[in-house]
């Protein structure tokens, strides 16, 4: 009996050597013809947040996401790693196993893993600039600039934040009825306000309020943006709509940076009566403490958006802007170069 159940172990070790060796021949032939490509810039990321959140997590997740749990797939990864794959190219060993993992367990195609993993494209797209509202208390004589389209007095309210989900910059105050691109221009040319402008390398994405200019992506006007308009009537079918289809899903990530701060902070949605400096403070307190409980990963909030990476709020609506001219020419030829390298790859 003893006997038996050596010789069944041993087969069931060669037979799990075999089937190691036959998942790393297709990992090193996937990672080689679809992720290790020469990019046109290096990524800043050799382990993704995505992974480490998901290895810090509960086994239930990681199973969810790669359909193997956590001690699994580390002893994958340490396998293939005897069996020769490297990390190469900006992309590192447990991220191109994960990857490969996610494309077959949910069948899903290479922008999409793209987007999960925080490499945009092949591009370096390190942070993502948007507005917000937040309502003001103030006195009736004092109301009329602050209120808006939404019919109510806001502070206007500019943040960047990163793939993280970690407010990195902000810019708050602003007149509810003052136009987005004013306060962009002001955050960047105005040195004490201390913007972290991106490297010559690397570019922030913005929405279509903002201006398309050099090292400040928006999206194609006139295109489907939206990531509902694509689910309900199809993928994209242009360079641009392509291009505006990754925009999209990876800009998502401040609308929900904002959806987890407001459901955190009810006086955002009812700002008691504070002098106006000390809402402002309110404001920047309560993005401070944001940044510090997601540091911490111990809130449901951050809970619920991690497991549900679609989370999208629906879509403010928006002003008619008018069309600032900063560099035009130039970012719409680099803009349609990288929608085109998306729509081939």
């Amino acid at each position: 009996m003893d006997q038996e159940f050596v010789e069944q172990a041993i087969r069931d070790d060669m037979e799990f050597d075999e089937l190691v060796l036959a998942i790393a021949r297709t990992v090193v032939y996937y990672h080689n013809n679809f992720l290790a490509k020469e990019p046109c810039r290096n990524s800043p990321y050799l382990v993704s947040m995505f992974i480490m959140e998901i290895l810090k997590r509960n086994y239930r997740h990681c199973h969810e996401q790669f359909r193997m749990e956590i001690h699994v797939f580390i002893k994958l990864c340490d396998r293939l790693r005897s069996y020769g794959l490297t990390s190469t190219k900006g992309v590192g060993l447990k991220e191109g196993v994960g990857m490969f993992l996610m494309t077959l367990r949910h069948g899903v195609g290479n922008i999409i893993i793209q987007e999960q993993f925080q490499h945009s494209g092949e591009t370096d797209c390190i942070r993502v600039i948007d507005g917000t509202h937040v309502r003001v208390s103030l006195l009736v004589d004092e109301q009329i600039p602050y209120i808006g389209m939404k019919g109510f007095p806001t502070q206007n309210i500019m943040v960047v934040c990163g793939f993280d989900m970690l407010f990195t910059f902000v810019c708050p105050g602003w007149e509810g009825t003052t136009h987005d691109t004013r306060i962009f221009l002001e955050a960047i040319r105005n040195t004490e306000l201390k913007f972290p402008k991106p490297p010559d390398d690397k570019y922030y994405l913005v929405d279509s309020g903002y201006p398309n200019m050099m090292s400040y992506y928006a999206p194609y006007k006139g295109e489907r943006y939206h990531l509902q308009e694509f689910r309900s009537s199809g993928q994209p079918k242009s360079y641009r709509e392509t291009f505006n289809y990754v925009h999209s899903s990876l800009r998502s990530v401040i609308e929900r940076c904002f959806g987890v701060w407001k459901a955190q902070w009810r006086i955002l949605q009812h700002m008691s009566n504070y002098n106006f400096d000390k809402q402002v403070v309110i404001v920047t307190v309560s993005l401070a403490l944001h940044n510090f409980m997601r540091e911490a990963i111990a809130d449901v909030e951050f809970e619920s958006c991690d497991e549900n990476q679609d989370y999208v709020l629906e879509p403010e609506d928006e002003e008619s802007y008018i069309n600032l001219i900063i560099d035009e020419y130039h970012m719409g030829v680099v803009r349609d170069r990288i929608a085109r390298e998306l729509m081939l790859s």
